[in-house]
């Protein structure tokens, strides 16, 4: 499997302020748009998760912001998995300028699987290994990038 290319997207006019400047509140819904994006691309959509019988609450957010994104600006999320247990998934997010490496936004995120009819930790190696051997994989596939 080749690495996601990452999240592409132009910020909306209702998503800045006054100065045409984004928002600091958007960029923890782009960091959501771009995991709903890495899961389609990994063939494991949140909606399959959840037809699963999973949900993955996030335990906490980060966000560090290094430059103004500004309306009109075109945008690319890199999103990679930093950690992943069986129990818990750690996401690391980069903003750059859609055709440069500048970084212009990073984050993190950090998640576990719950079972939806119990609400308790499962460990996707043991009830849902189909799930566990795709983020597996691509949790080995870019460590270290």
């Amino acid at each position: 499997m080749s690495t996601y290319p990452g999240y592409l997207r132009s910020p909306h006019y209702y998503e800045t302020d006054q100065m045409g400047i984004v928002h600091h509140s958007n960029y923890i819904r782009w960091f959501e748009e771009a995991r709903v994006q890495l899961l389609n691309y990994l063939g494991c959509s949140y909606k399959e998760i959840e037809e699963a019988g999973i949900i993955i609450p996030v335990l906490d957010v980060s966000c560090t912001y290094k430059e103004m994104i500004r309306f009109g600006d075109d945008i690319r999320i890199a999103i990679s998995i930093q950690s992943y247990t069986g129990t818990r998934l750690t996401f690391d997010y980069t903003i750059h300028p859609e055709n440069s490496e500048k970084v212009l936004t990073t984050g993190t995120s950090s998640h576990c699987f719950l079972s939806a009819e119990t609400q308790r930790l499962i460990r996707l190696k043991k009830t849902h290994p189909q799930i566990h051997q795709i983020f597996e994989e691509y949790y080995e596939q870019t460590r270290g990038e």
